[in-house]
């Protein structure tokens, strides 16, 4: 009995942290940007996007690594299509990242129906190399970019907290006037913030397609990089609280599975349909205010435009 208590709690633990290493990883590349001052509402697209060029990559090459490559280009792609036009051009931030995020859902599809002829999907990845896998353990699903989503979380800390780097990138997004009147680029800051979300949205869109799934499908980020930036806010713009945030979607998503078929006595079969919504209600509660007052950076949505 305690040895059943025992592996069930590992695989809870294992399957919370593999369906939370995408929001993790997403989460931490949307701190970045956001502390710049930069919102972020793109890392949906920049995520599918990512996971498209990542299963089509590796799928035409054979090589999952191949892939990994062509969906941080990706993701870089549309960073820096949002960057333009949030820092060079000083548009409206939230209607950039909604923009990216059309772009991306109507791209994926007509590029997969090109290039591959299956309403919108890629090849299944089912052949020797084509996916990343488990390093250890088949039963933990313990691939690598679930070590490297939770080591981008003290990472990304100690960039923000304990670095000049991050010193900076917090002020530029307090007070970019004060960056701007040290002689430091509030720009390139920026460009830099936007840049490393990118690496790390690409990293996830990566892990959908080739390491949790074995291929991609239309839309099938699902709403996680909404998801990760509802961490965020629930995590104060903070890496270890926004992570502390991702496990809890992960365990709901983890519980969603479980309970799939499962009947509860007095009440029937748990409908599937609840269950999947589980991780969006929990998004809706959160946002709605339920986490106490979270103070964004003050300089967040604003362009900013150098005097002269």
């Amino acid at each position: 009995m305690t040895g059943d208590l025992s592996a069930f709690v590992f695989l809870m633990l294992a399957a919370t942290v593999r369906t939370a290493a995408p929001l993790i990883l997403c989460a931490m590349g949307g701190l970045f940007s956001e502390r710049s001052g930069i919102v972020d509402v793109g890392l949906e697209g920049k995520m599918l996007t990512a996971a498209f060029f990542a299963a089509a990559v590796s799928a035409v090459t054979g090589s999952a690594w191949w892939g990994v490559a062509a969906a941080i280009a990706a993701a870089e792609a549309m960073a820096l299509l949002h960057g333009l036009a949030c820092i060079t051009y000083r548009g409206n931030q939230v209607v950039s990242g909604v923009a990216l995020n059309i772009l991306a859902a109507g791209l994926t599809v007509v590029l997969g129906n090109a290039w591959f002829a299956r309403g919108g999907q890629t090849p299944a990845l089912d052949q020797p190399g084509q996916r990343l896998m488990p390093l250890f353990s088949p039963r933990a699903g313990d691939n690598i970019l679930v070590y490297v989503a939770l080591l981008s979380v003290p990472l990304t800390w100690w960039l923000l907290a304990r670095t000049r780097f991050g010193l900076r990138l917090r002020a530029v997004g307090e007070m970019p006037l004060a960056v701007d009147a040290a002689g430091i680029s509030v720009g390139w800051l920026r460009y830099l913030a936007v840049l490393l979300c990118g690496l790390l949205s690409g990293l996830a869109g990566a892990y959908l397609s080739i390491a949790q799934n074995a291929g991609f499908s239309r839309d099938m980020t699902a709403g996680q990089g909404f998801i990760a930036l509802a961490a965020i806010i629930f995590g104060k713009w903070r890496p270890v609280p926004a992570f502390g945030a991702c496990l809890v979607f992960g365990l709901l998503d983890a519980v969603a599975i479980r309970l799939q078929g499962v009947r509860v006595p007095g009440f029937g079969e748990v409908p599937v349909q609840l269950i999947q919504a589980l991780p969006y209600l929990l998004t809706m509660f959160l946002l709605a205010g339920f986490i106490g007052r979270a103070v964004a950076p003050k300089a967040i949505g604003i362009p900013y435009e150098k005097e002269p």
